[in-house]
């Protein structure tokens, strides 16, 4: 009995151990992910008929989701956030940055992104993880953001039709390409690893 002790307390270090790391990955995924969008925040077209910017952002919500899931993405986007929020550069260069950003014109795009990540990962989690099911996920995602984003528009001009001119209008085509591209990463990680 005696003698057993020391393999048990060995297999709980072990566990212990493996614990630890597989924490430590799991957390390096979902920083790396948040630092993904904002390098994806980075690339930037202001336009001059709105003062919402064409930007590669919502690309990476969504590749993130599609790629992490739905916990992980969520997790990765609500950091992003709490980094915007205490003051690093992660948003888009042509906002104010910090909270000013997070409560101003595209706030709601901002606040919307954990869940946009967690809805797109969750549907993509349900099926085959197929091109078509990733970019259906994506369509999801993109119905949850912008419903955040222009509601918030619409909080803010007090006007449903300025909320769509600024919010919604030059952005239909670049975000259906957004979404194809997110779908296609999705899909070739998927069968890549796959494999493994």
């Amino acid at each position: 009995m005696w003698k057993a002790a020391p393999q048990v307390l060995s297999q709980q270090t072990r566990s212990l151990e493996w614990a630890k790391q597989e924490w430590a990955k799991q957390a390096g995924i979902v920083v790396g992910a948040s630092l993904f969008v904002a390098l994806c925040a980075r690339v930037t077209v202001p336009l001059p008929f709105t003062p919402v910017p064409l930007t590669l952002q919502n690309f990476g919500v969504l590749t993130v989701a599609l790629v992490l899931g739905s916990r992980r993405g969520f997790a990765a986007l609500a950091l992003y956030l709490a980094e915007g929020a205490a003051g690093l550069p992660v948003f888009n260069p042509a906002g104010p940055g910090g909270v000013t950003q997070i409560i101003g014109i595209t706030g709601g795009f901002l606040m919307a992104y954990p869940v946009v990540a967690f809805v797109t990962g969750w549907i993509y989690e349900r099926r085959s993880r197929g091109f078509a099911w990733a970019a259906l996920a994506g369509f999801a995602g993109e119905i949850v953001l912008f419903a955040g984003g222009l509601g918030w528009l619409f909080v803010l001009t007090h006007s449903l039709a300025q909320a769509v001119r600024w919010g919604l209008d030059w952005f239909v085509f670049a975000e259906v390409i957004k979404i194809m591209l997110a779908a296609g990463v999705a899909n070739q990680w998927t069968r890549r690893f796959s494999r493994t």
